[in-house]
């Protein structure tokens, strides 16, 4: 089994028990009726894990592309690299956002 493959397969597997996990947390009558929860942390990591390994490959694609692309042209190096950067940088910083919103989550829950 390929790699993709088998990425492809646990991400889908994380995100069914991800929508299906929280029925549990939402069956309870009353606050009373139970101790509290902590399955929103189990929700939050897979989240963040999810973050992380979504912006690894999109960091790791454009890497590639960068290097190819230079390795095709290396006059052009200093324009690949500038055309490049921008792309990077607002995939981090969504990726960046996306964890702190994860976190206040789990903080404010």
């Amino acid at each position: 089994m390929n790699s993709a493959r088998l990425l492809r397969k646990t991400l889908t597997a994380a995100a069914m028990f991800a929508l299906v996990g929280h029925s549990v947390v939402f069956a309870q009558e009353g606050a009373a009726a139970a101790p509290a929860s902590t399955l929103h942390f189990f929700g939050a990591a897979i989240g963040l894990g999810m973050i992380v390994i979504g912006a690894a490959l999109g960091i790791g694609k454009f890497a590639a592309a960068a290097a190819e692309g230079i390795a095709r042209q290396p006059a052009a190096a200093d324009k690949i690299t500038g055309a490049v950067n921008l792309p990077l940088f607002l995939l981090e910083g969504v990726a960046i956002l996306a964890e702190v919103f994860v976190l206040l989550i789990v903080l404010l829950k």
